[in-house]
């Protein structure tokens, strides 16, 4: 489970001294913490580990987001600490899918589900998102998935 990943991993940075590691993983885990808090408000479970690689990804992304910020804005040492930040958390996702092998799978679930046309795009993203959470880039995979469908 990737929880106990995360308290084995901030244990390890701690020992070793690894501060970017540790303060990264301790984002991760006030994130985490968060998230499930407002899970509980809602009177749902505790996030699963999809749900954390999604939440991971969403990380990254803020993280590129605001890298490209520090770049654009002349600050290289932000730059960089961002650009650390999502080395860090990227170690805990999956190996993601390379261009190729993510239209193989999209072209596989479209045969699968027999989706036909444009109004079928929800349930082919469904069905990806089901199979290929953390794997998969979805921001991507939409435009893929548009063009193999008609779109």
């Amino acid at each position: 489970m990737l929880r106990d990943q995360f308290m084995n991993d901030l244990k390890v940075a701690m020992k070793a001294g690894e501060k970017l590691r540790l303060s990264t993983i301790r984002l991760i885990q006030a994130a985490l913490k968060d998230k499930d808090i407002e899970a509980r408000g809602l009177g749902k479970d505790p996030l699963s580990d999809d749900d954390i690689l999604q939440l991971l990804q969403k990380m990254i992304k803020q993280r590129q987001e605001s890298a490209k910020l520090y770049a654009d804005g002349g600050r290289p040492e932000l730059e960089q600490k961002e650009n650390d930040e999502i080395a860090v958390i990227a170690a805990f996702l999956p190996q993601q899918m390379d261009e190729a092998e993510a239209k193989a799978a999209i072209s596989a679930v479209i045969a699968e589900i027999g989706a036909s046309g444009l109004k079928d795009m929800g349930k082919v993203m469904g069905e990806l998102k089901a199979r290929f959470a953390g794997r998969m880039d979805f921001g991507k995979a939409s435009p893929a998935v548009k063009q193999l469908l008609g779109g």
